[in-house]
């Protein structure tokens, strides 16, 4: 994800930072065997300039990143960067898709910030109402949080209309919670309702790319930031990023919220389970 972080925030960068962007994008193998000099120097840049780089994405300095980015190109599955194409047996697609998966996977777990997602968890823990915006592919991400949080004890509620969530958000007070969520942070809807909402006094948790119009909306960003290109398979891998974090904040409210609640959710699913039995009896 860090590659990705970087391509998502070229164009915010300063004209010498970007040499550095570009030259780790075209050569990260190379990037974490050389030492900075040779970097600044592939560059044509100052290695200060290579400091504010690395500072402006967000590390204390050359060595932290240096190790990110080795971290990452670890981890990576081979194939994870091949499209698919109209040859590939059902075996290539498998491999391939898999790969895009679990290296997005692992990215997020390596770049996801716990101090944002406790920041989210501390919003989440005391509202009086959360409310789950998204559109189009976010929209349904939206609606897998809401199944997931209605057990939570607090009221929820997730809205993918732009209309329908604009009134919502404009109705919102201090002690509600909005959990927006967009694949490209850009969508102005979703950008004036998080406005709105604030605007209220309640909390906007934003899931986007950072350095984007929504992200500047947010009280607590958890950024995601991926690429997005022509290759048309890139929104699924990318779509799951989004459900485990919405997993990880759902699992983190259950637990933040002591015993006595993780109970009352084992009672819910104890009667779900109990409604399925009954069913099946009934159609057996």
């Amino acid at each position: 994800m860090l590659l990705d972080s970087i391509r998502t925030q070229l164009d915010s960068l300063s004209k010498s930072e970007k040499k550095v962007a570009l030259a780790v994008l075209d050569q990260p193998s190379a990037t974490v065997s050389q030492n900075i000099t040779a970097l600044a120097k592939s560059a044509q840049v100052s290695e200060p300039t290579v400091v504010r780089f690395c500072r402006t994405l967000g590390y204390d300095g050359w060595h932290e990143f240096k190790l990110k980015l080795a971290q990452g190109l670890a981890l990576a599955l081979p194939g994870a960067n091949e499209q698919p194409t109209q040859d590939d047996l059902a075996a290539d697609l498998v491999n391939k898709i898999c790969s895009r998966s679990i290296n997005t996977l692992l990215d997020l777990r390596n770049n996801l910030n716990p101090e944002a997602v406790q920041r989210a968890l501390d919003i989440l823990s005391r509202a009086k109402k959360i409310e789950f915006y998204g559109q189009g592919t976010s929209g349904i991400v939206a609606t897998d949080a809401q199944h997931k949080f209605f057990r939570s004890g607090v009221p929820t509620v997730a809205y993918a209309d732009p209309a329908i969530h604009s009134i919502a958000a404009s109705l919102l007070h201090a002690g509600d919670a909005v959990v927006a969520i967009s694949q490209r942070g850009n969508n102005s809807a979703l950008v004036r309702s998080a406005k709105l909402a604030r605007r209220g006094g309640a909390d906007v948790i934003v899931l986007a790319p950072s350095g984007t119009p929504l992200a500047d909306m947010a009280t607590v960003l958890i950024p995601i930031d991926l690429v997005f290109n022509i290759d048309p398979y890139t929104p699924i891998s990318a779509r799951l990023a989004y459900l485990v974090v919405i997993d990880v904040l759902a699992v983190g409210l259950a637990l933040q919220r002591g015993p006595e609640f993780r109970k009352k959710m084992q009672n819910a699913q104890k009667a779900l389970q109990e409604f399925d039995m009954q069913f099946d009896s009934f159609i057996g």
